[in-house]
């Protein structure tokens, strides 16, 4: 009987491809869509996961026959789970109200444990994660941006005089539109050419169908305005 604590040189080649493919397969969309993490780093993630895992089933085999050794093939993947979540964490980002990053990071982590999978030799469950990960990824994105797509934050900087009454009129245009204000600061600051200039910094949530260039003329059209930005 063969022991389960030995494998061929063969199957050890064979398992680190399948981790390159399904890597791959992961990472070519992450690629094409161009996230972050891309076909590179997927492939990394995934081959150095099966190699971890491969290592610590079958890399201390000498001494199992040692009486003070205990073997523990989960440590070393254990550590694989815990280094990702510093990898994962290097791509999100916070911009204002909003925050990229969350899935390219759980993708990475998901990649991980497929990696593991496959080194300890369970194909196809990591290959229908595999295909889930790719549904979620491309059918159930556009579900959420048709169906399900929330109030899209932005933001929106104005520059204007001191004591400026455009500011109740930029108000009422932004109710008109139904745009949800989150938050509004104010500051007064020196101006290129040493004048005082008040500085509007307004966060806001807009429907779906909101028309913000329609907005921006009727902001850009009120005679106090000297610049207008916005953010997403």
């Amino acid at each position: 009987m063969a022991s389960p604590w030995h494998i061929g040189t063969p199957e050890l080649i064979m398992r680190l491809l399948l981790s390159l493919f399904l890597g791959g397969i992961i990472g070519y969309e992450r690629e094409i869509n161009r996230h972050a993490a891309g076909l590179r780093t997927n492939i990394l993630v995934c081959v150095g996961s099966t190699l971890i895992m491969l290592l610590s089933i079958y890399g201390f085999t000498d001494f199992l026959n040692e009486p003070t050794v205990r073997t523990d093939p989960a440590r070393l993947a254990a550590q694989v789970i815990s280094g990702i979540g510093f990898l994962g964490a290097g791509t999100i980002m916070q911009k204002g109200a909003s925050i990229k990053g969350l899935t390219t990071a759980a993708t990475l982590w998901v990649m991980a444990a497929i990696g593991l999978a496959v080194g300890a030799g369970f194909y196809y469950p990591a290959v229908i994660t595999c295909l889930i990960v790719i549904i979620s990824l491309k059918a159930l994105n556009k579900v959420e941006h048709r169906f399900l797509a929330s109030r899209k934050i932005h933001t929106l900087r104005i520059s204007l005089p001191p004591e400026s009454p455009s500011l109740a009129e930029m108000y009422a245009v932004m109710t008109s539109y139904h745009l949800d204000i989150k938050t509004i600061s104010i500051a007064n600051e020196n101006g290129s050419l040493g004048n005082e200039v008040q500085r509007i910094k307004i966060t806001f949530a807009a429907p779906k169908n909101a028309s913000l260039i329609q907005v921006l003329e009727k902001f850009h059209a009120l005679p106090d305005v000297s610049s207008l930005q916005m953010e997403r």
